[in-house]
């Protein structure tokens, strides 16, 4: 059995439910340790810095000067490394996997880096983390990321093709049991952040145009975020407050609650103004696990989870216009919705089963240790 050092920014995370599934389900000895891009805590919760001169001396070169690099924070993850006899890093985003590269070349410990989203799209990010990436890309054993767009933007960053593994994330179908669309009312489910590369302004712009034609159409937008209040005021602002419902924040139960009441779910995913763009939603491999429809935009990983046609209907970024056309189209037929939501399910069980996504993961771990 060998010893495995997850490392992750936060905490924990609404959002990130699929780096629980890997704590959760990776195979090895466990530890768990976070703290932003470089991590602060060990597993226990404890700074991995354990002088007080070191924090010290950490926090003024941090917050002063401004360095990434801090030889007494390495150090100290090389301490760790050592004491707890990791035998390999699994770092989760690429900037984590960049700030920790000479702990683990001086530990001499094998490191995996698993890309996410913004990690590789976002331009700020990328350009703050590029420096880090480099020896990243060049020391890692394997690189992971999460969509075909994604493998085309890490080769254009440098990474070497040979390391890299798509691998998107998965979804635990035997939680998700099947609803029934076809006898759902007009009823429609959004669950994401509100941010740019979500688009929810887009969304409630779309479903204004669906309501005119069927007034009883109904929309949940489930999340919170930064966009979150201009979205309510949109929604004023077009008088639909009786159509579209904000959630707010709701627990993995509440939805799948939400689910049973729905005719289809929909996401107008976009890349946004600083290249900031999906991985593959989860809520969308949830959604489908579900037997509903999708309807989204033809980005990033939602090509290869939505089958356009076939388990859902897919538009450009940023049109509207046939957004709207297409949730009209499943308004007017549950059959076809409940047609395109068993498809879709299938295509989970088939491509996206979460088991089978961590034997992958595991595979390439291991492998990095041999």
């Amino acid at each position: 059995m060998y010893n495995l050092c997850i490392i992750k920014p936060n905490k924990s995370a609404f959002s990130e439910t699929f780096i629980q599934d890997h704590i959760d389900r990776l195979g090895g000895n466990k530890k768990v340790i976070y703290g932003g891009a470089f991590p602060v805590y060990d597993h226990e919760g404890k700074f991995l810095i354990k002088s007080r001169i070191g924090l010290l001396s950490y926090l003024i070169q941090k917050k002063i000067f401004k360095r990434k690099n801090i030889n007494v924070r390495t150090n100290a993850l090389v301490n760790y490394f050592k004491t707890q006899k990791i035998d390999v890093v699994f770092a989760e985003y690429g900037m984590t996997g960049g700030m920790v590269t000479e702990a683990c070349r001086i530990a001499n410990i094998p490191l995996v880096v698993h890309f996410h989203g913004a990690d590789a799209h976002h331009n700020p990010t990328v350009a703050k983390y590029i420096e880090q990436y480099k020896p990243a890309f060049e020391y890692a054993s394997a690189i992971i990321c999460v969509s075909g767009d994604m493998v085309k933007r890490l080769i254009e960053l440098g990474a070497p093709a040979d390391k890299i593994y798509k691998a998107s994330c998965g979804v635990d179908i035997n939680s998700f049991r099947p609803v029934d669309v076809i006898n759902s009312e007009v009823n429609f489910l959004f669950v994401g952040r509100f941010v740019e590369k979500k688009s929810p302004l887009s969304l409630v712009r779309a479903f204004k145009m669906v309501i005119d034609q069927y007034p009883v159409a109904k929309l949940w937008m489930v999340g919170q975020g930064p966009l979150f209040e201009k979205t309510k005021a949109l929604i004023q602002e077009l008088g639909i407050e009786s159509n579209i419902t904000l959630t707010g924040v709701l627990k993995p139960k509440q939805i799948k609650e939400l689910m049973k009441q729905m005719r289809g779910f929909i996401q107008h995913s976009v890349t946004a103004a600083d290249g900031d763009s999906e991985g593959t939603p989860v809520t969308i491999l949830e959604a489908s696990s579900s037997g509903l429809p999708i309807i989204s935009t033809r980005h990033a990983g939602i090509k290869e989870a939505v089958i356009d046609g076939v388990t859902g209907l897919l538009v450009d970024e940023y049109d509207i216009t046939t957004m709207a056309k297409n949730i009209m189209t499943l308004a007017a037929s549950p059959e076809l919705s409940a047609k395109l939501g068993a498809a879709g399910r299938e295509h989970m069980i088939k491509n996206y089963q979460t088991n089978d996504r961590i034997k992958l993961l595991d595979s390439i771990i291991k492998k990095s240790i041999n």
